[in-house]
């Protein structure tokens, strides 16, 4: 059998990983298959309604209505982590300080021009 080879940007998934696999305790390794038991069972439930032939009704995945449900109320759900208090920042705060120094230094830059007389206008109003 061929050695795993980890690519160079994923990690090395939980089942390969000896080290990651082999520590668990029976408690947890038992909690895990559990787990995924409850998974398979409420997707073969899912499947068996989904391929109903005499369905009338809609179907309702409870995952994809808490999905739409926090999708409509955003602010409810928001929670201040690093990445979103730099994306705020980076698109916030950044951009009008940026503008307000572009804008002012051009602005000082075109009033030293004024007082020096060096300015040179671009139109004239000539009737």
């Amino acid at each position: 059998m061929a050695d795993y080879q980890e690519a160079p940007l994923a990690s090395r998934p939980k089942t390969l990983d000896p080290s990651e696999y082999f520590s668990l305790s029976l408690e947890q390794r038992r909690a895990e298959e559990d787990r995924a038991a409850l998974r398979a069972n409420l997707k073969r439930q899912y499947q068996l309604q989904l391929n109903n032939p005499h369905r009338k009704e809609l179907i309702e995945d409870p995952a994809l209505t808490r999905w739409v449900y926090a999708r409509a109320n955003p602010y409810q759900f928001f929670r201040p982590t690093n990445k979103t208090s730099l994306l705020g920042i980076m698109f916030g705060v950044v951009p009008l300080f940026s503008l307000y120094y572009i804008f002012k230094t051009d602005r000082d830059r075109k009033e030293e021009q004024i007082k020096a007389g060096t300015l040179q206008r671009k139109f004239s109003l000539s009737y």
